[in-house]
């Protein structure tokens, strides 16, 4: 949950927000209609003239170095393999961590740095045209772990909705991504189901997604944050400033209603520990990769007296966290 924003950051500020490669909006309180991952069949993009004609050197993770014969002009959207990798097939309604550089094809200019290249932590997406961008998912979809791939197409059919103008992008444009595609990213925690103290709120979890139905107690909330593990997972601990991957649904604890969810919109988040109220961080830090939490945040440790949204100045939010991967 962002300083900045009553929500968390929409699952597509995964991937370069502020570009515009996500399809939603970070700053939109309302969660979106879940994303049906068995509708997100693969299209499998093939190679043409112009996605083969960008050349890319450089290994597998490391920054590419790209050349585009600029103006890049195209019709359609082709997709070249530079690396064939071998490993797992990403399949729809996957999420996958990536490293991207977006060009703008017709003057060859970078969209927004290159992310995830090197010892950048990679960027979590979900092959949910829901989510993200569609020249994004064609990019990544039905390629095997360790694949390199460029992938060319018209602004417009890029971006799809997203407004291209805030990327100083016109309809006469072309676009180019370059991704590699590192590793598949588990969507729900898989720790050791851990019973918690008495006083939280209870948690059920939805057999076949993992989302959690959370029942509030008919009594006052704790004057403090509260923290209590539901899965105890073994992976890394999250540190401060790392950079999280999470599932959470966020509900008030005065009626039970939710105000955010990761699972309402289709896919993970990802943020810095330090870029989200103290409650939230505090709910972070600590924590093992794989593990599965509640928080119950009072205003002090939420936003506060001023409130946000449709939270009040009054309310005490209760999260339920997956945490899924942690980068520093």
């Amino acid at each position: 949950m962002p300083k900045t924003s009553s929500v968390l950051t929409a699952a597509a500020a995964a991937v370069l927000l502020a570009t515009g490669l996500a399809a939603c909006s970070a700053s939109s309180p309302s969660p979106s209609s879940s994303a049906t991952p068995a509708a997100n069949a693969c299209q499998n993009v093939k190679s043409g003239k112009t996605s083969d004609s960008v050349k890319v050197e450089g290994a597998f993770r490391a920054a590419p170095t790209v050349t585009i014969p600029s103006p890049l002009k195209t019709s359609d959207v082709e997709r070249t393999v530079v690396i064939k990798g071998d490993g797992a097939t990403v399949q729809g309604g996957s999420s996958v961590d990536i490293a991207l550089a977006a060009y703008n094809g017709t003057t060859g200019k970078e969209l927004t740095p290159a992310s995830g290249f090197g010892d950048q932590p990679a960027q979590t997406v979900q092959v949910n045209d829901k989510a993200f961008v569609p020249g994004l998912v064609r990019a990544i979809e039905c390629e095997r772990l360790g694949t390199r791939v460029v992938l060319t197409a018209p602004a417009k059919e890029a971006f799809g909705s997203v407004d291209i103008s805030k990327l100083n992008l016109t309809a006469k444009d072309s676009v180019v991504f370059v991704a590699d595609v590192i590793s598949l990213t588990p969507t729900r925690a898989d720790g050791k189901s851990v019973t918690p103290p008495a006083g939280f709120p209870t948690v059920k979890l939805d057999a076949k997604t993992g989302e959690p139905r959370i029942t509030i107690p008919k009594t006052d909330p704790p004057t403090e944050t509260k923290v209590a593990v539901l899965k105890q997972g073994s992976g890394d601990t999250v540190q401060s400033g790392d950079t999280v991957t999470v599932q959470y649904k966020g509900v008030l604890w005065r009626n039970g209603s939710m105000f955010d969810s990761s699972w309402s919109r289709g896919a993970p988040a990802s943020f810095q520990t330090t870029g989200v109220v103290a409650g939230f961080q505090k709910a972070l830090e600590g924590q093992k990769v794989g593990s599965q939490v509640i928080a119950v945040i009072p205003p002090a440790d939420g936003y506060g007296a001023q409130g946000s949204g449709e939270i009040k100045g009054t309310d005490t939010m209760v999260f339920v966290i997956d945490i899924l991967k942690t980068a520093r």
